[in-house]
């Protein structure tokens, strides 16, 4: 996007996730016509860090197709140059991680509905996962444990 918001490179890529063509969002402003309400001002703080030089990346949000499909996005946005250096836009890598989402609520479903005690931690030791049986067999709630060191 330019200083202004408005879109002004898009990708096959990014014809093909989001279905909208070339002559279709060229010009236009990408925050207030392809983003969720909810998602408005969360975006353009995006979109406004990278125009000071600010990167973000790995931000998550949602974004709805041509055809009103709601698919997740990761993004990584950073400022754009002209060959003097003076800012001229945001260059928006996104990936469409709408499959692997829902990859992770299915495996946490299944961990939480194991007939056994299944737990994880991290690298220091903190509970990171623990499931329904693992509840039931110790007595302590989700909220007790997680992030708390198992020993």
């Amino acid at each position: 996007v330019d200083t202004q918001g408005r879109v002004n490179v898009w990708n096959k890529c990014a014809r093909k996730i989001v279905g909208y063509t070339l002559d279709e969002v060229m010009g236009q402003n990408l925050v207030g016509e392809f983003i969720t309400t909810e998602y408005k001002a969360a975006v353009s703080t995006v979109l406004d860090k990278a125009l000071k030089g600010e990167e973000t990346a790995n931000f998550e949000f949602p974004l709805i197709t041509k055809h009103g499909v709601r698919i997740e996005v990761l993004l990584n946005a950073t400022t754009r140059r002209d060959e003097q250096g003076n800012v001229i836009g945001v260059v928006g890598i996104g990936q469409d991680i709408t499959g692997r989402i829902a990859q992770e609520r299915e495996y946490s479903k299944l961990i939480d509905s194991a007939n056994a005690p299944i737990f994880g931690v991290d690298t220091l030791g903190r509970v990171n996962v623990w499931n329904i049986c693992a509840r039931k067999l110790v007595g302590y709630s989700t909220e007790e444990v997680m992030g708390h060191s198992l020993v």
